[in-house]
């Protein structure tokens, strides 16, 4: 058995793993504290280092505002609207 250093730091060996599921933690409760979006329908994936917007929005400035906060915490160049329109009728 052996301890101590090896070759591999940490990103190698768990780049899927403990660091996409906190991006995607700190994502949906950034979504959820906020008093103005409706994050119910809205489910967050991560493709590598893109964080992929799914799901569903029921007013215009919902998308806008869920990308806003996603791209505070990874980037503008790592977020991807892959959100639908699903306006309330009256």
């Amino acid at each position: 058995m052996k301890f101590g250093p090896d070759n591999y730091n940490h990103e190698e060996r768990c780049s899927q793993g403990h660091s996409s599921a906190s991006t995607i933690a700190t994502i949906e409760a950034t979504l959820s504290a906020d008093p103005d979006i409706d994050s119910s329908a809205i489910e967050i994936r991560m493709l590598g280092p893109v964080v992929l917007l799914e799901g569903f929005i029921t007013n215009a400035a919902d998308r806008d505002k869920a990308i806003s906060l996603a791209a505070m915490i990874v980037g503008w160049e790592n977020v991807q609207d892959r959100m639908l329109s699903r306006f309330l009728t009256q």
